[in-house]
């Protein structure tokens, strides 16, 4: 009786695990710095088009040299596994090792850089549109991390415009996201079923807004003209540090120290969101790695331990002060933890970033894991946001999600009629 009931559990376990959503491996200590993009210069949520190049590039700092695989798998709209088999989404074959690796050139961190390009030999194509997720394993099969892309076909397209909020008692914070959708060459039968939308801000896609169906259609056009339901927290400016000269101080770095690394002090932050709003360049979160005096800035870029300091002059009951940005894909954990300092009378922080220019903010965390993107930033209506649509169709009887246009939009636009 045994051997049956065990087989009913596995086969129960595994009907589960095929519709279970994935969600990203968070990586461990020793991996930093992990780059993911397409075609942009800095490291953010690669959303690319049927053919383009992806790059995903990151350290292991154990200096082990070890070996790591790739996985690329494929899923639907709200991230369970797509019925497509691996042959019908990919030219070539994956589970093979990333074979281009460096170490570091005279860093006090020793470390190993591993590049990995898609097209390459072994995996020459993604040919379908829609979710994809890209596992890391080690020589064990052990799976390291993962991380997240999308992949488009221009099929329709998504004209995108950003007003302020309607609503008075947000009118002045919050930023909302009006946008339409023609599809010429494709009649989107039955789109209030067949047809999803996902709006994110700044390619955060942690806080990523996914379940708005088109209100009204006008002949081949459908209209989201939603105000609450796309709204988003205006938020502020991000704070940066760049410590591309690492060993000099500038307008973001207070005080330089060498002991067993390079070290460095920030200023001290406080609370913006009393204040009132001031424009400040910045790259929405996302971060560059780079080194002055470096000619291959993967090997050459030193690590440094980055010192916050942050007055915060509230009580904080069961919250948390932490450290936000897509330095570790937008991940509250141990590394971003603010510690109060008695001393000083301020909460501080110390991570080890690889050298480079680098948005930041400081978020508070409830007991139950929800940020509080505004608590210490301030929400402004003014604040510069880049906003992404992208819209996915699964036409009657078809097996997967298709992306079949995308569209973009700055708030440096925005409007409030």
């Amino acid at each position: 009786m045994r051997t049956p009931l065990f087989l009913s559990v596995f086969l129960l376990c595994f009907a589960f695990s095929n519709v279970a959503q994935v969600t990203e491996i968070v990586e461990p200590n020793y991996i930093r710095t992990i780059q993911f993009s397409g075609t942009t210069a800095q490291s953010q949520l690669p959303i690319i088009r049927l053919g383009d190049r992806l790059q995903l590039s990151f350290d292991a700092l154990n200096g082990e040299e070890a070996d790591f695989y790739y996985t690329i798998t494929h899923h639907n709209f709200d991230w369970t596994p797509s019925d497509l088999s691996k042959g019908e989404y990919l030219d070539g074959f994956d589970d093979v090792r990333i074979e281009t690796y460096e170490n570091s050139l005279n860093t006090l961190q020793i470390f190993s850089n591993y590049t990995l390009t898609i097209p390459n030999r072994e995996t020459r194509a993604i040919e379908k549109s829609g979710n994809y997720l890209i596992t890391i394993f080690d020589d064990d099969g052990y799976p390291v991390f993962s991380r997240k892309f999308m992949i488009i076909e221009s099929v329709a397209t998504v004209g995108v415009e950003i007003k302020r909020s309607r609503d008075l008692k947000y009118i002045d914070e919050k930023q909302v996201v009006q946008f339409s959708i023609n599809s010429p060459t494709e009649l989107l039968i039955n789109p209030k079923q067949t047809v999803k939308t996902l709006v994110m801000q700044n390619s955060n896609f942690k806080t990523a807004i996914t379940d708005l169906k088109p209100q009204y259609t006008i002949g081949s056009e459908l209209i989201y003209r939603y105000d609450q339901e796309a709204a988003f927290w205006g938020g502020n400016e991000y704070l940066f540090f760049d410590n591309k000269d690492i060993r000099g101080a500038n307008n973001s770095i207070r005080s330089v120290a060498l002991n067993e690394l390079y070290e460095n002090f920030l200023f001290t932050d406080g609370v913006r969101a009393n204040r009132p709003y001031t424009y400040n360049p910045d790259i929405n979160g996302n971060f560059v790695v780079r080194n002055i005096d470096a000619r291959d800035q993967s090997i050459e870029a030193e690590y440094a331990k980055i010192h916050f300091n942050l007055i915060y002059p509230y009580e904080l009951g069961d919250n948390e002060l932490h450290i936000y940005g897509n330095f570790n894909n937008w991940t509250i954990d141990g590394s971003t933890y603010l510690e109060y300092n008695t001393e000083s009378d301020t909460y501080q922080n110390t991570r080890l970033f690889k050298q480079g220019f680098y948005n930041y903010k400081y978020v508070l965390v409830t007991p139950d894991g929800k940020i509080d993107p505004g608590a210490i930033s301030g929400n402004y209506w003014e604040t510069e946001n880049e906003y992404t649509v992208l819209v996915y169709y699964r036409a009657l009887g078809a097996r997967f999600d298709r992306i079949i246009g995308f569209g973009m939009a700055n708030s440096t636009n925005i409007t409030n009629q």
